[in-house]
């Protein structure tokens, strides 16, 4: 293997997969990704229902626990993070949603020229490969395969039966015209099978000479001079090996591990970077600031119903029958993405741009379904999340090199308004799950329970069980603030040659999962370094 690459992209998830084709399709330059993970590509990954496992599997995902967090009663938050090509893309939910209009056009108004929904609606449409809607806002020639669900659950009919009936809008596309409204998400699998970014973007051009594709590496420091980036040290096995750059590092590790490989390879707070005798660089105080994700509760009741997913008898019975309906046609059961319906409201009349987001669940779960006792039981979940908090956390570093976890605060909660929001939230859910005909079938509530009535006490059961629902992004910030980490041509502050493309660039959060609006910031971001090396 060549230890020169014009170009070298450190992590291989759903912006970085994305990059490496753009990058490489000329076969004008060569490209180095590299993945400290494996290759995932394997039946547990593609099996869409194995996400429930795949939360739980250290060779999967890096399964990060927080600090305890002052505002969730003291509480580590979960943080999974997919590993190995397509990184989260791999063991997601597979909710193909992009956000709304404004969330970009925010971005462009806090000086991020280039980034209105406008300019990066090209980038969605370019990427995806739409297999129901045909109109102005999908493309149907992408290398991401988006469809409807093959597993249509007769429960989640009966969400969306009860939301009309509560007053909401059917909505028959997330991404199109209007976000708000109730409906079925489409996800990104392809012949009933997961759809990572790292099968829709790379698996199609293994055979590119000009592209090098190393995984089970891992990038232990960016490595630089006279403020210029020019190649990376990854170790292999128990080797230390250098490779080089000569035109662009790329960094796409993710809001976690992107802000803290750069403060280990010596760009951040100078005090931080000091505190652990990590060599200063170049200062930049952004760098690991800014941390967003959205907050998320979880109302869980028994239900009547007995074609759930549960490990009781009747329903672990039809698992198994469905099981073998996937093995022979890709479809049923094995094909869900546990999410199948859900949509995006406002917790107050008087907007019409929705703040919430409902997930729901045909199954009982609670802490990220890995309390196993839960799926013993016979009932359903309805996850609400905050869609823009105003909670901002951080990511620091325990240690000065790359293998030791860094110090994740999602600081969640800690501002008035989201609570407010969330505890509000939290009403409109249980009105939901009361109106029919979902109301017929519940039997009782479990998670909070009936005994959780005024706000305070909804308020104290958000600080006792509310989550995270896996979307970290901002801790690279896109800017030209004194939190800023980079411009708005993705690239360093004050290095040459290094640039960020990734969740952690997003100055704010998007309102929408955001595994779409990765795969955006890397199709856009490939195009931007493509025209500066021309």
């Amino acid at each position: 293997m060549s230890s020169q690459f014009d170009f070298i992209i450190i992590g291989a998830g759903s912006s970085g997969c994305v990059i490496a084709n753009k990058l490489s399709a000329s076969g004008e330059y060569n490209v180095c990704l590299i993945e400290p993970g494996g290759k995932n590509n394997n039946a547990l990954v593609k099996t869409p229902i194995a996400t429930a496992v795949l939360m739980r599997l250290k060779a999967y995902n890096y399964c990060f626990e927080s600090t305890a967090q002052t505002q969730q009663n003291n509480r580590t938050i979960y943080n999974p993070r997919g590993k190995g090509l397509g990184g989260s893309s791999a063991i997601n939910a597979m909710l193909y949603t992009r956000g709304q209009k404004q969330d970009y056009d925010d971005w462009a108004a806090l000086g991020n020229s280039g980034w209105s929904y406008d300019e990066v609606l090209p980038y969605f449409i370019e990427s995806e490969c739409q297999e129901r809607i045909d109109d102005k806002y999908h493309g149907q020639q992408g290398a991401l395969n988006v469809a409807d669900s093959r597993s249509s659950h007769p429960v989640g009919a009966d969400f969306i039966q009860s939301a009309i009936n509560a007053g909401y809008s059917f909505n028959p596309d997330f991404n199109g015209k209007q976000q708000a409204g109730i409906g079925y998400y489409q996800v990104t699998q392809k012949n009933g099978q997961r759809h990572s970014a790292a099968e829709a973007f790379l698996s199609p051009i293994e055979s590119r000479e000009n592209l090098t594709v190393l995984t089970q590496c891992t990038v232990q420091k960016i490595l630089m001079k006279n403020k210029t980036a020019y190649g990376v040290q990854y170790k292999s096995a128990n080797s230390l090996l250098t490779i080089t750059a000569a035109k662009e590092v790329i960094l796409t590790a993710g809001a976690i591990h992107s802000p803290q490989l750069l403060m280990v390879s010596g760009i951040g707070a100078k005090d931080e970077l000091t505190e652990h005798n990590i060599d200063v660089m170049h200062q930049l105080n952004g760098v690991g600031k800014n941390l967003q994700d959205h907050v998320d509760a979880i109302i869980v009741n028994k239900h009547r119903r007995e074609n759930l997913i549960s490990l009781q008898p009747k329903p672990f019975l039809n698992l198994i029958k469905q099981g073998y309906r996937y093995l022979k046609h890709h479809t049923g059961t094995f094909t869900t993405s546990v999410v199948e319906t859900g949509g995006f409201i406002s917790s107050n009349q008087q907007q019409s741009r929705p703040n919430l987001q409902w997930q729901f669940v045909t199954a009982a779960m609670d802490d990220h379904g890995r309390n196993i006792k839960m799926f013993f039981e016979q009932g359903i979940s309805t996850h609400v999340c905050l869609l823009r908090p105003k909670s901002r956390g951080s990511i620091r570093l325990k240690g000065n090199d790359i293998g030791t976890p860094p110090l994740i605060d999602g600081n969640m909660l800690s501002h008035k308004d989201d609570i407010r929001d969330m505890v509000k939230a939290v009403k409109l859910t249980r009105q939901l799950l009361a109106t029919p005909p979902l109301a017929k079938n519940n039997i009782a509530e479990l998670i909070p329970g009936n005994q959780v009535t005024t706000d305070g006490q909804i308020e104290d059961f958000l600080r006792a069980k509310s989550n995270n629902i896996y979307h970290p992004v901002g801790t690279c910030k896109m800017g030209d603030d004194d939190l800023a980490v980079v411009d708005n041509t993705l690239k360093v502050i004050g290095i040459n040659g290094l640039r960020v493309a990734d969740a952690s660039i997003m100055p704010t959060i998007v309102s929408a999962n955001t595994n779409a609006p990765c795969i955006m910031i890397g199709a856009k971001a490939a195009d931007m370094i493509l025209s500066e090396h021309q």
